[in-house]
């Protein structure tokens, strides 16, 4: 491949299970959306994009998308987010990831970079997980098969032969925050 890889961070939910929205909580002293940022940049992702809805404000260092049509479910930011790559004509690969992943490392990343080929996938201890990594050739099946809160997984389901799994347990956490987390660590939301 000659081209770059892109992220794309998806982070339009209400987080109804959260509490609010969680692109903007604070945890660890960094908020969800820009901590998803850094990793996929120093993961070697470039450029950034995420994919805004329940609530918008400004990234610093990604391209921010709006998703109005947010409530449908993850499936139209995916949408969302793949189309806006259509600005980077450049760009062979996107690695797709989710704001409520704070166990993601860098590290985890460059490895699907590195070794997820035109299809991949992390997985956890043998456990299939986000971020997952999809060329441009992908792109369109990957749309079409983006409703509801279904993502890319019939994408995924329909070309299991060609999906390479690499695993990153060793390296990262793939366990998603549905909840909020007690104690100081989450510090509420930022604007």
């Amino acid at each position: 491949m000659t081209g770059r890889t892109a992220g794309v961070v998806l982070a339009a939910g209400e987080g109804r299970r959260f509490g609010g929205p969680k692109a903007p909580a604070v945890v660890d002293g960094e908020r969800l959306v820009d901590r998803a940022v850094r990793t996929l940049r120093d993961g070697g992702c470039d450029p950034v994009l995420v994919v805004l809805g329940a609530w918008v404000g400004e990234v610093a260092a990604a391209h921010v998308v709006v998703n109005d049509d947010w409530a449908s479910g993850m499936g139209s930011s995916l949408r969302h987010g793949i189309a806006a790559l259509a600005a980077y004509p450049d760009v062979d690969r996107a690695v797709v990831s989710l704001v409520d992943l704070p166990g993601l490392t860098a590290a985890a990343v460059r490895r699907l970079v590195e070794d997820g080929g035109d299809l991949g996938a992390c997985t956890y201890d043998g456990v299939r997980g986000h971020p997952v990594v999809f060329a441009r050739s992908h792109w369109a099946g990957v749309v079409a098969g983006a409703t509801g809160d279904k993502g890319a997984r019939d994408s995924l389901r329909s070309h299991a032969a060609q999906v390479v799994l690499v695993e990153v347990g060793d390296v990262a956490d793939g366990t998603d925050l549905d909840f909020p987390v007690a104690g100081p660590a989450v510090a509420g939301s930022a604007q």
